[in-house]
């Protein structure tokens, strides 16, 4: 029994050491910063100049309020759930179906289909900025439909400041990434199972449902947490697309902080932490389908 003991005990191994060092060094090379920034939110602005590094005197809860009041930090809350929600939502289930029939549905044009796609993930959408703008602003196609013979509005139809002018590029964008990593979760369940549901009498849509979504549930997590994060941080489309106040999202509302003349830093970096909270319970909540999702198709057989 005992020499089954020694038997079994692993050996000690220095690589593992050192593994478990470098994942503890990279964990706080992430986690350090997210620590300064909530020190520093609850700073005064005069110790934040004198010692940065310092912990604070005096506990400024103050700086929370000030920015969740003063900075609309909860309007601009809302607007970017808004839109990164149904970014989200449409991006998933456009990106889906798409996949779906490129990975699983037999037509010649199919892979062809799918390099169209991934082009899309070449073009960053900062290069298409001002010609979407031009577009939006003036909707000419829309217009002369609606407006000169329908006549269906008053005034000339325009996407910008509307949520659907910033939710339209955003799914466009997203779309490319989607359906190139949702194809590969779509290709890896066997065929096995769709054929079993056609000899049931199941409909391509029917399949689609039942069968490919609960299958690839784990590819849903990890493009949908992609999506919802990038578009939530997303700042220079909305910065050209929305003037309104009421419709900024939360990056626009951080650059209400920052002057041509003084910077409230300390009401900054709280604003920083109200915006970055959603993104790291989401984080917090799904991190076990993520590293799933990510993983998967890793190891076959």
């Amino acid at each position: 029994m005992e020499n089954d003991i020694v038997r079994n005990k692993k050996p000690f191994k220095p690589v593992i050491v050192l593994l478990y060092g470098f994942l503890i060094l990279l964990a706080l090379v992430y986690l350090l910063p997210l620590a300064w920034v909530v020190v520093t939110s609850l700073k005064d602005d005069t110790v934040i100049m004198t010692s940065p590094w310092a912990l604070p005197e005096k506990v400024m809860f103050e700086n929370y309020t000030y920015a969740w009041t003063m900075g609309q930090m909860g309007k601009a809350l809302l607007n970017s759930l808004i839109v990164s929600t149904a970014t989200l939502i449409l991006s998933m289930i456009i990106g889906a179906m798409a996949a779906f029939a490129i990975a699983k549905l037999q037509w010649k044009l199919s892979r062809l289909t799918l390099l169209y796609f991934m082009i899309g993930m070449m073009i960053p959408i900062h290069c298409l900025l001002i010609p979407l703008f031009v577009e939006f602003s003036n909707m000419p196609l829309l217009n002369s439909i609606l407006v000169d013979h329908l006549h269906l509005f008053s005034e000339k139809l325009s996407l910008k400041d509307t949520r659907i002018g910033l939710i339209i590029p955003y799914v466009t964008f997203s779309l490319p990434i989607t359906i190139y990593i949702m194809v590969g979760f779509f290709e890896s369940i066997p065929n096995e199972l769709f054929e079993a549901a056609v000899i049931d009498g199941c409909s391509v849509p029917h399949m689609f449902v039942t069968v490919a979504i609960p299958m690839a549930r784990t590819g849903f997590m990890v493009t949908g947490l992609m999506s919802f994060v990038n578009n939530w941080n997303e700042l220079l489309v909305a910065l050209v697309f929305l003037t309104k106040e009421e419709l900024k999202t939360l990056p626009l509302a951080l650059s209400k902080f920052v002057g041509p003349y003084h910077t409230n830093y300390t009401q900054m970096f709280a604003a920083i932490m109200i915006a970055v909270i959603p993104t790291i319970i989401v984080y917090v909540l799904f991190a076990n389908q993520i590293v799933d999702g990510l993983t998967a198709g890793a190891v076959k057989g």
